[in-house]
């Protein structure tokens, strides 16, 4: 692990999701191996698992550019709650911590319920951007990367 302090996890629970730490990996060599914390989205009253979120601890281009700090997966029997959203507002925390701002989300195009996220959480599309093919997401058949930019300023 680098020098960097880690986020110690504080309570991230709002009156119906619950985000839940389980796993911090450290930073790899390369720039799109960060410092990763995952999250276990979690219902507050019974426990059902939603879903999962991740944030990358990092400003490299790969991040900013095509990854995004943020990456969140809701189950199909859970969706259309916006807990997605909810799961982004409740790690702002982490951010702050480690000082990132602005924070980055990146979707694919034709992921509307993804963009519609980004959108719920005040995030502003910069761009869409083309993904280069010598990078691991070209790879897995992404073409092109919308970019909001979150301000931790408007939220």
């Amino acid at each position: 692990m680098s020098a960097t302090k880690l986020f110690a996890s504080i309570p991230l629970v709002d009156d119906e999701l619950t985000l839940v730490l389980s796993d911090t990996r450290a930073a790899g060599l390369r720039e799109n191996d960060p410092l990763t914390y995952r999250f276990a989205m979690q219902h507050s009253e019974n426990g059902a698992r939603i879903g999962s979120l991740s944030v990358r601890i990092a400003d490299s281009e790969y991040i900013v550019q095509y990854f995004g700090h943020i990456g969140y997966g809701v189950y199909p029997f859970f969706r259309g709650h916006r807990y997605a959203a909810r799961a982004c507002r409740l790690v702002l925390p982490v951010f702050a911590h480690h000082d990132i701002d602005p924070i980055w989300i990146t979707c694919n195009p034709d992921n509307m319920p993804s963009r519609h996220t980004c959108e719920l959480i005040g995030a502003e599309l910069i761009n869409i951007v083309d993904v280069p093919k010598n990078i691991d997401l070209y790879l897995v058949g992404d073409r092109q990367k919308c970019r909001y930019r979150l301000s931790t300023d408007n939220t």
